[in-house]
């Protein structure tokens, strides 16, 4: 590998600098391909490997669907718009969606709560028919194309809806005796034994579109409940069949089912085959009541921070319904509109999602270092990189980076995916300068890592500028 890099390799910096950053990439998986560039505050290159070439990013996706947000949308605003709502329709209740990521049911929910929509309906009536979640806000595009049908029955890869409660997850206790319990969404089937020692070894399997979750491995006798979080297939009928519990516990008297309301989607969807023609959506009656939730901003630090694949998908939705329809097709037309401002060539991106679930995405280093320059001189480029995990300190970085010069001196975006690992954003050199990098790899054998090798590569760089 040493001598495949060798003639891709751009530094200017002292030749001793030229061969530790070799020698730190080579240090990578056998195979590993990977692309770095890294430039100076006046945009002079430092390195260039393989810097047009495009890479799987995983979540560095995420640097692109959180600049969109922060450029189309109102962040600092209490969110209104993405709100829950709750209307009666005869003698139905609907509960409706419009993007809000943090609705909660949780019995100590203190803000942006389903609770207080139950008790609103509790004031009207003592008695409903149907209970309806209705996610017609958006298109019916629950996962993205090219995410790995393996990632769907669990939390990373939880359907995405304009009526997300909870995180679109629920969860099952493994008790010391085997024995799993959930909350009565998913029937259980049991397949835990118990052990003499060790550590728990649980795994559960659920078939896309079923409510037979298997919970499966074993764990130690008498040992202390674990929790295993899984994915919901329909968002809209959970937080509907949620909702009931909680209109129930309100005294309300529900006689009627669970149902949903879903939005087809259609060619009207596409800006592609639309054209011109605007996005027309029936008129709904007055809500009899809505939950404002906080602003954005937290939500959007949030999503880099821990990077949080449900909330980038629907910060993408709501990019796209503030441009059209809601569909993916109008987030990705928003994202290359804000691409086409920041200088990035076309040829270094495609995207099938807002969070990089999909193996179909595809960024160049300098793709991404063009948008990292632009965004940097935006109004919102500060608190874009506010969002970001700091190395040593907090978020994905947390322990990378801890103890070396480059501690709460880097500032970047993470990303992780089957054979693909990405790190792009901001450091401080030991100069003093803020230099921005991207660094992405991919193909390594076995599901290795990269990052050790990366992580070198970065620290040679600062340390010689």
């Amino acid at each position: 590998m040493r001598h495949l890099l060798l003639p891709l390799l751009l530094l200017v910096a002292t030749p001793v600098t030229a061969e530790t950053v070799e020698q730190a990439l080579a240090s990578a998986p056998a195979g590993t391909r990977i692309g770095l560039l890294v430039v100076d505050p006046d945009g002079r290159e430092l390195a260039a490997i393989r810097a047009d070439e495009r890479f799987v990013p995983a979540s560095n996706t995420k640097l692109f669907t959180t600049a969109a947000a922060f450029a189309t949308l109102d962040t600092t605003a209490p969110d209104a718009a993405g709100g829950a709502t709750v209307r009666v329709e005869g003698r139905d209740v609907v509960l409706a969606g419009h993007g809000d990521a943090r609705l909660s049911s949780a019995a100590d929910c203190t803000s942006d709560c389903l609770a207080d929509l139950a008790r609103a309906v509790a004031a009207k009536t003592r008695a409903v028919r149907d209970v309806i979640g209705d996610d017609t806000a958006f298109p019916d595009e629950r996962w993205p194309a090219g995410m790995s049908w393996n990632n769907i029955p669990g939390r990373y890869g939880t359907a995405i809806s304009a009526l997300t409660l909870d995180d679109n997850v629920a969860t099952v206790t493994v008790d010391g005796t085997g024995t799993a319990a959930g909350d009565g969404y998913y029937r259980l089937d049991q397949r835990v034994t118990t052990t003499m020692g060790g550590e728990p070894r649980l795994g559960y399997a659920r078939l896309p579109g079923s409510d037979l979750l298997a919970i499966t491995g074993t764990i130690p006798a008498g040992h202390a409940p674990v929790t295993l979080t899984v994915g919901i297939d329909d968002p809209a009928h959970r937080a509907a069949w949620r909702f009931a519990q909680l209109l129930r516990a309100a005294g309300v008297r529900v006689t009627g089912s669970v149902r949903v309301r879903h939005r087809p989607l259609t060619p009207a969807d596409d800006p592609a085959t639309r054209g011109s023609t605007p996005v027309a959506r029936p008129p709904l009656a007055d809500p009899l009541a809505r939950l404002t939730p906080p602003p954005l901003a937290a939500d959007l630090h949030t999503t880099n921070k821990v990077s949080q694949n449900l909330h980038a998908d629907l910060l993408l939705r709501r990019v796209a319904q503030a441009a059209g329809s809601g569909s993916v097709a109008d987030g990705q037309a928003v994202v290359t509109a804000l691409l086409d401002r920041a200088g990035a060539p076309r040829s270094g991106y495609d995207f099938a999602d807002g969070s990089g679930m999909s193996t179909y995405n595809r960024i160049s280093p300098r793709a991404a270092v063009a948008l990292l320059r632009w965004g940097a001189r935006q109004p919102w480029g500060a608190a874009w990189r506010d969002t970001f995990p700091v190395g040593g300190v907090d978020g994905t970085l947390a322990k990378r980076f801890a103890g070396t010069p480059l501690a709460n001196r880097l500032f970047a975006k993470t990303g992780t995916l089957n054979a693909a690992n990405a790190l792009s954003g901001y450091l401080i050199a030991a100069s003093g300068r803020v230099l921005t990098f991207s660094a992405l790899a991919n193909d390594m054998p076995g599901d290795a890592s990269a990052t050790a090798a990366v992580d070198r590569a970065l620290l040679a760089i600062a340390a010689a500028n």
